[in-house]
């Protein structure tokens, strides 16, 4: 059987495996490994010899398993994990969305403006959308609603606030994008800092047009009335969540250190922070290294599936067939753009954004770099684009990471209609990054 053939084969088993919930890194390895034995022992017009394609097979697993498992880049995801859950534990993550609650609380929509910042700042220490969604759908949910809020603003701007965590850094998207492409997580961290501060504006704008819009929907509190020493406290209080801000971006872009050191530095931050406070008790310690193993482990296991299954798509050719099929067909570059981010959109419909990248990277990546554009700015438009993914219906796992943490019984379909106001926006935002690439490179290319 020709190569080609069987990598088409092994995309669709994996397509279909996913679309029945089965865990992407189960998926990715069983496909791989089926596919890479029967590529080696099914040669073209040969016939299927099982123990001639067993050896070779097994050593494409074990050697990718191995390299991949010892590369000194995927340190970083174990090291930001564990900073970020010792910042939730020491409460420096949510001091953020305190200082912006004094702060904003009067403003119309004032205390979603508060979330959503607090979103940001929780994003630009731990890095992961869901816990960001999960932490701080607890904190500000229940706040909105007791101060009068509409259910559809109150829940859909922390799922939107929570997506910002796979754009601003650290991203655990960007350092296996990064690490898959081979970029540099540096630049990709830098590069997503800008479209994520454009998709928070976006975001507060559309608080700001409902509440003037619907003042129902945010109505201002009467009763909260901050002293100025109250908000001076409020803002002194975040300054630990600044400094973590300042030790990954600015260390990163001032050159002091690598990201991995970034992530190292953040830790021994947090750690310290929340000892000498004493705000870090030993049983928060161990909830936080347990959270961290089990995150750690299971992004792991994944990545090693996603490395054996790249290895599988190099072995049978289908990105160069896929390649030389589109450039016999004369797309210009656009187009070719165009159905990629449609793909990213309906895959993200679907699937958990992490799945969606690792399944098509090998697959996309070859176009692209056919058409010789820059894989760190497409790294954002990926990136943004299974941010759109983690709202949109029928499986956005942020609305039902709310759904799931609030106590009050808010329908599912309540969310994600109060989301579709923000679609708009974020939508603006991928036309913007892909008409304006130097959105997303200005501050890679300023660094270097």
């Amino acid at each position: 059987m020709e190569p080609s053939v069987i990598g088409m084969y092994g995309f669709s088993a994996a397509i279909v495996l996913l679309a029945m919930r089965v865990p992407i890194g189960y998926v990715l390895v069983s496909v791989a490994s089926v596919c890479s034995l029967v590529a080696y022992a099914w040669r073209p017009g040969g016939d299927f010899t099982f123990m001639r394609g067993l050896r070779p097979a097994l050593g494409l697993i074990e050697s990718n398993a191995y390299d991949f498992i010892h590369s000194y880049p995927l340190s970083m995801i174990p090291l930001f994990i564990a900073a970020g859950h010792i910042a939730y534990h020491s409460r420096i993550t949510t001091d953020i969305y305190e200082a912006m609650r004094v702060w904003l609380a009067k403003l119309p929509g004032g205390l979603a403006i508060a979330s959503l910042f607090g979103c940001g700042g929780f994003a630009a220490i731990t890095g992961s959308s869901l816990a960001c969604a999960s932490s701080m759908g607890r904190i500000c949910v229940p706040e909105m609603l007791r101060f009068g809020y509409s259910q559809q603003l109150a829940t859909s701007t922390v799922a939107m606030g929570g997506t910002l965590g796979a754009l601003i850094p650290p991203s655990v998207l960007f350092i296996i994008y990064g690490m898959f492409t081979e970029q540099s997580v540096n630049k990709l961290f830098l590069a997503g800092i800008l479209p994520g501060l454009l998709s928070l504006a976006g975001f507060i704008l559309v608080v700001v047009v409902w509440s003037l819009v619907r003042p129902s929907a945010a109505p201002v509190p009467k009763d909260l009335n901050f002293t100025r020493k109250e908000r001076l406290n409020a803002a002194i209080k975040a300054w630990p969540a600044l400094m973590l801000m300042i030790i990954i971006i600015g260390g990163i872009y001032g050159g002091l250190f690598t990201a991995t050191e970034a992530a190292a530095i953040s830790l021994a931050f947090a750690l310290g922070f929340g000892v000498l406070s004493r705000r870090l008790t030993w049983a928060d310690f161990m909830a936080s290294m347990r959270e961290t193993a089990y995150q750690s482990a299971g992004l792991f296991f994944i990545a090693v599936g996603a490395k054996i299954f790249v290895s599988f798509v190099s072995l049978t050719g289908v990105t160069g067939v896929l390649v030389e099929a589109v450039a016999a067909a004369g797309f210009e570059n656009w187009m070719v753009l165009l159905c990629i981010v449609l793909l990213y959109v309906g895959l993200g419909m679907f699937l958990d954004p992490l799945g969606t990248m690792l399944l098509t990277l090998p697959f996309v990546i070859p176009l692209v770099e056919n058409m010789g554009l820059d894989l760190i700015w497409f790294g954002v438009i990926v990136i943004k684009l299974l941010e759109v993914g983690l709202v949109t219906p029928p499986v956005g796992l942020n609305v039902f990471v709310i759904k799931s943490v609030i106590s009050r019984e808010i329908p599912v379909h309540t969310i994600f209609f109060g989301v579709m106001k923000f679609m708009v926006v974020d939508l603006i935002v991928v036309g913007l990054l892909l008409a304006f690439p130097i959105i997303s490179l200005l501050l890679p290319m300023s660094m270097s």
